[in-house]
């Protein structure tokens, strides 16, 4: 779908919902929830990000020293078992998001944060790019409270040095929902692709640029 979008960007959003992410009671009580903390295992941890198409941040994270994988999927919304047809809808409350393995001796939460922040458009509300819609929003998940002050820290210190509204919501983490397989390590299985190439590369290039010193050797 995402590659119709390059062809025909007058129905990007890939042809569904660019409305505002849904603000039902529901949705409510996702984002005034008690945080689920994921224990580490075999000293491995995990974090989750939502900016903009999955494909994108995979690719990203995958990239960073300390990071094992990372997976794509749907988290932040109401609904079980969230499709992509689904969450295209926009109705689901979920936005794509990744789960990001990785290991604390070799990268920290915050690094992990720094690496979210800077490969995103911070002030871009409702997608990142052209991908448009709350399904596409940015959200960075908190599992306890300092990482919830980790973030929070972080976004002042955006505003004040950018002086512009961070568009990033704050949520506490629920669950997140592993997408359809044929999502998983999309960039790197499809070059060729036209939204991969277009979008997809290009924003994994400029992370690269800008963070040298956080890349993988042989990545």
């Amino acid at each position: 779908m995402k590659c119709l979008l390059i062809i025909l960007p007058i129905l990007f959003c890939k042809l569904s919902s660019c409305q505002s992410p849904i603000k039902n009671s529901k949705q409510l009580a996702v984002i005034n929830a008690k945080p689920v903390e994921v224990p580490i295992e075999n000293s491995i941890a995990k974090a989750y990000f939502a900016s903009g198409c999955f494909w994108c941040v995979e690719a990203i994270y995958e990239s960073v020293i300390g990071v094992q994988e990372s997976i794509s999927g749907y988290a932040g919304g109401f609904t079980k078992n969230p499709t992509y047809e689904l969450s295209n809808t926009g109705k689901t409350g979920h936005a794509e998001a990744v789960e990001v393995y990785y290991n604390p001796k070799l990268v920290s939460f915050s690094t992990l944060l720094d690496v979210y922040f800077g490969s995103q458009n911070v002030g871009q509300v409702n997608g990142q790019g052209p991908d448009r819609g709350s399904q596409y929003r940015s959200i960075v998940f908190y599992q306890n409270e300092t990482q919830k002050t980790l973030i929070l820290n972080k976004i002042s210190e955006i505003e004040k040095i950018q002086n512009t509204k961070v568009a990033a919501e704050v949520y506490p983490f629920q669950k997140f929902w592993k997408a359809e397989a044929y999502h998983q390590n999309y960039e790197r299985l499809h070059p060729n692709n036209p939204y991969v190439r277009n979008v997809s590369i290009p924003r994994l290039k400029r992370f690269k640029t800008k963070f040298p010193h956080l890349l993988k050797q042989r990545h």
